[in-house]
């Protein structure tokens, strides 16, 4: 399946496909084909998680910068998942939020695989995630 799907290069295409599917995830993994009959786990306690871990790629609507700046902050926030495993890769898709697990994030149930991010692509979202925030600031200032 995954080798069927399109690759997508720059975060441009990455916007149009976050403002047009409906709600749209991120997923660092093995790939679709690896996920595809499996849900994620919390390793910290042992328990399965309803559906997939994935990381929210729609703009919320209090989101008022331009939608390549919350891509890039998404794509940047587990990319080192990528990073750490030459075998998993950044893959985006839409499906069901069934629950949310341990750290707040949307558990997604029937996945369906809409396209894998270039490595070139994972770049360019560091690079504006650099230039465009303030990588690291809290609330402590």
């Amino acid at each position: 399946m995954s080798e069927r799907l399109p690759i997508i290069r720059q975060l441009d295409q990455l916007a149009e496909i976050a403002r047009g599917t409906g709600e749209t995830y991120l997923r660092y993994s093995m790939g679709p084909d690896a996920d595809a009959h499996q849900t994620s786990c919390d390793y910290e306690s042992g328990l399965e998680l309803p559906g997939l871990s994935a990381v929210p790629l729609t703009p919320p609507r209090w989101w008022r910068r331009p939608v390549a700046d919350w891509l890039a902050r998404q794509v940047c926030k587990y990319a080192q998942l990528g990073d750490a495993d030459a075998d998993r890769c950044a893959w985006i898709f839409t499906g069901r939020q069934v629950a949310r697990g341990p750290d707040h994030e949307p558990l997604v149930a029937d996945p369906r695989p809409l396209a894998i991010l270039s490595e070139s692509l994972v770049d360019q979202a560091r690079r504006r995630y650099h230039e465009r925030f303030e990588v690291g600031r809290d609330s402590r200032g």
